[in-house]
């Protein structure tokens, strides 16, 4: 009785939550209060797909149910992206009968990775996708090393892994077992040999703390690396972008298989890699995930294009507390070869609690928009001045720099000056007070 109990109550909050758009984790969160072990009573699918890591999980599940959907599969997943045990109760809740079955050919979750531990405490995922680790909301994860101890709770031995062999920290998950799939680029002629950033995170071997060395870095700490002391090094790969033409807008996975992309980033090409790995280990042919996944739009709002007067623009979203995800997006911007102006926004650092931190602003590495392509930077929201203070310690021209505490100040000045390209940087907290002043394509 609790366990149906605990599925009306779910279905009927979720129906209401879903009016005030407050129907992803409320409902689970009550559910979870009539019947805590709920999840340990569902008879779930026999497949199960998990994907957790700092970055890139939302856009690599909405793909994987994008290809596994036109495959002819049935799938249920929080395609809302609430990742907690709460969010994911409710997506199995109201993906199943009444008796607790869920008929759906796969399961997938993304998992937020703090929290994976309490979801797979009550079952197991048969795949699991573990896409990167970087430094992330200093005031709930801590350190990259806190947050591997915390996925480390949720890898069981009889699950799949599929890892990012490109990120040192995420290839310690597969050490010592053989249960592993690896994806991973082979060298693009963007590599750099040195490395560049405001800091970094894998100077030192995870596994001896001996200094590490890299043959070539895609960005940040991602690349080719190994440790000349213990032997630790990156794991041959069985799913790889063999080459990546970014002229073109395309890339070759394993020697056979392009895909043409929409969004020509790197970071995009992970995504897009972990999904043609689950999709082809699920049976898809790697030539069908090719031709799913070429040319693919996020439905999720991370990349949009706008026009703000004459300018044209393209809205980034970038995690706050994540300055990896800053960095491409500047990375993007300058890779696009056009004059261009940034907007930088922080004006509510979290949806989801209050926070003032703003210590993550020196970890991102302003300093890549110092090009002659830049024509002026805007600084804006509550905590522009603490922005200003950080990029007077870069080596952009200062004149270049323009702060505005009014977002919507900053939009008409824009709107009635200039034509060149914006590139729009913030997070999804202050998504809507940016794109309340633009056009959407």
């Amino acid at each position: 009785m609790r366990k149906l109990l605990a599925i009306l109550v779910c279905r009927l909050i979720r129906l209401v939550g879903g009016l005030v758009g407050k129907g992803t984790s409320l409902p689970g969160k009550y559910a979870l209060k009539l019947c805590p072990d709920i999840l340990s009573r569902i008879k779930l699918p026999e497949t199960i797909v998990a994907v957790t890591g700092s970055n890139g999980k939302t856009s690599t599940v909405e793909m994987i149910a994008s290809v596994l959907k036109a495959s002819g599969k049935t799938v249920a997943y929080n395609a809302e992206g609430s990742n907690q045990i709460e969010g994911v109760t409710t997506m199995i809740l109201g993906s199943c009968t009444l008796s607790g079955k869920m008929k759906q050919d796969v399961l997938l979750i993304e998992s937020d990775e703090r929290y994976a531990k309490l979801t797979f405490r009550w079952f197991r995922p048969t795949h699991y996708v573990i896409t990167n680790l970087y430094r992330d909301q200093l005031t709930r994860n801590g350190h990259p090393e806190w947050v591997f101890d915390a996925i480390k709770e949720s890898v069981f031995d009889d699950t799949a892994l599929i890892l990012n062999a490109d990120d040192p920290t995420v290839s310690l998950f597969g050490q010592g077992r053989d249960n592993v799939l690896w994806f991973g680029l082979d060298h693009c002629a963007t590599d750099g040999n040195t490395f560049v950033g405001a800091y970094n995170d894998a100077i030192y071997c995870p596994v001896c703390g001996k200094p590490m060395r890299y043959d070539y870095y895609h960005f940040n700490h991602i690349g080719n690396y190994h440790c000349d002391a213990c032997g630790f090094a990156r794991h041959k790969t069985d799913f790889t972008v063999t080459n990546v033409d970014f002229d073109h807008g395309r890339i070759t996975v394993n020697g056979t298989d392009t895909i043409e992309l929409a969004f020509k980033s790197i970071y995009n090409i992970y995504n897009i890699l972990a999904t043609y790995a689950v999709c082809t280990l699920l049976g898809v042919p790697g030539a069908e995930v090719a031709k799913r996944v070429s040319n693919y739009i996020l439905k999720n709002g991370r990349y949009i294009e706008f026009t703000l007067g004459a300018h044209e623009g393209t809205f980034l979203i970038s995690k706050h507390e994540n300055s990896i995800s800053y960095d491409m997006s500047l990375r993007y911007a300058v890779s696009q070869g056009k004059p261009f102006s940034a907007v930088i926004i922080v004006d509510a650092v979290s949806r989801k609690y209050f926070t003032g931190e703003t210590s993550w602003l020196w970890d991102i590495n302003f300093d890549l928009l110092n090009t002659p392509l830049l024509q002026n930077v805007y600084l804006c929201g509550k905590y522009c001045n603490d922005l200003a203070m950080r990029f007077s310690f870069t080596q952009l021209p200062q004149e270049r720099i323009k702060v505005f505490a009014d977002i919507d100040a900053a939009c008409a000045e824009l709107r009635e000056n200039g034509d060149e390209q914006l590139y729009a940087v913030t997070c999804f907290s202050d998504k809507d007070k940016f794109m309340s002043n633009v056009t959407k394509k």
